[in-house]
């Protein structure tokens, strides 16, 4: 078959540009021929990032592709590789039953489920030590970005928490078939040495996206309708808004979310 017609249903945009392919590529870590390390290519296409990572000796590639259109062009024009190439959707595949150990992730990652993957990760951040990704740069740059901004989010707190995140370089829309009508980005993130969180970690996720639910509110407000008044106690938190907060900083306030949510619950 000759080439893979782009899906605009599964955010297909295919990149032509073999020099950004083998950037992307060059920034995943390895291990050693005699021990490589697994790797994940999530949505392989055409391979334009395949065939780069299996030259690799460093590296033993899987590929999840749900387009059975590319899984079939992937098994004509790399015949070695279908044993490791899972045709199904990554975001319900069973991750841990397919891999013993750990396994990076990589990908040029379609737009519309590119957070979803990133919540997928984190899931599995016992298993991910690493993930480099080309992504809408708008969404780059909000995970990358610091606290005080305005891109600063939800996911960006969350992966900030367990990641070390780069933004490595920014991609034109004309190296694309179909082009995007938005700008890419290639972020590299990477396992940080928090093990657990000094929270309760279920709470604190809860916090974060109740505090970001209401962004333009101060937390005072977002907190009070998701949790209730807390009795009338104020955290010194409380007259700020959620952008302002780092992930030590959500990590306080979920204590004393957890400590004083407990109060007014057995002061009722």
């Amino acid at each position: 078959m000759s080439e893979v017609r782009a899906k605009k249903a599964l955010g297909q945009h295919f990149l032509t540009d073999l020099n950004i392919a083998r950037k992307i590529c060059g920034a995943l870590s390895g291990g050693t021929p005699k021990t490589p390390c697994d790797v994940l290519e999530v949505g392989c296409g055409m391979g334009v990032l395949t065939r780069f990572l299996l030259e690799r000796s460093d590296l033993t590639t899987y590929g999840a592709e749900i387009d059975t259109e590319s899984v079939a062009y992937l098994r004509t024009h790399y015949p070695d590789f279908t044993p490791r190439l899972i045709e199904g959707d990554f975001l319900k595949m069973d991750l841990r039953g397919r891999f013993e150990g750990p396994f990076r992730v990589i990908g040029n990652f379609p737009y519309n489920i590119s957070s979803q993957i990133f919540f997928r990760i984190l899931e599995h951040r016992d298993r991910v030590p690493e993930c480099v990704g080309m992504i809408q740069k708008e969404v780059a740059v909000r995970l990358a970005e610091p606290p005080g901004s305005k891109e600063y989010g939800i996911l960006s707190v969350l992966l900030q928490a367990w990641y070390d995140i780069e933004y490595l370089f920014t991609v034109n829309e004309t190296v694309f078939n179909p082009p995007p009508k938005v700008k890419s980005a290639v972020i590299r993130l990477r396992r940080n040495a928090v093990e657990h969180l000094d929270c309760d970690e279920a709470l604190f996720v809860r916090v974060v996206k109740a505090a970001f639910g209401q962004r333009r509110k101060m937390i005072r407000n977002a907190l009070r309708s998701a949790f209730g008044d807390f009795g009338g106690a104020e955290h010194p938190f409380f007259s700020q808004r959620a952008e302002r907060l780092s992930v030590r900083d959500f990590t306080e306030l979920t204590n004393w979310v957890a400590e004083h949510r407990t109060q007014s619950a057995s002061a009722r």
